[in-house]
């Protein structure tokens, strides 16, 4: 795992904790933008992996024109890891409601 994998896995786990933390959001995108210079391939593997939606991310650095991709992918990422602790969330009180033999 490269450096910049590595970084990114770091962030993520922090914004997992801290999704609306500023200084996550740059660091973020600053190892995003490092990717783009240095291992294009990578970043776009990474964000399948995180199911940040194709058409979406498209949509909005066509939209944005001019400003730090970087910023923009950082916040598509943290916008789906938020998403992810809340379905984690949701699902985790269904969960709750369950017997214990019912549970698999």
């Amino acid at each position: 795992m490269k450096k910049q994998e590595k970084d990114i896995e770091k962030v993520l786990q922090l914004i997992s904790t801290q999704p609306e933390n500023e200084e996550r959001r740059a660091e973020l995108a600053a190892c995003v933008n490092e990717l783009i210079l240095l291992d294009f391939d990578k970043l776009v593997r990474i964000l399948y992996r995180l199911d940040i939606d194709e058409k979406k991310l498209k949509a909005l650095l066509k939209q944005h024109e001019g400003t730090d991709a970087g910023q923009i992918i950082a916040d598509l990422i943290i916008e789906r890891q938020i998403q992810k602790i809340e379905s984690r969330r949701q699902f985790k009180q269904r969960d709750d409601g369950i017997s214990e033999e019912d549970k698999w």
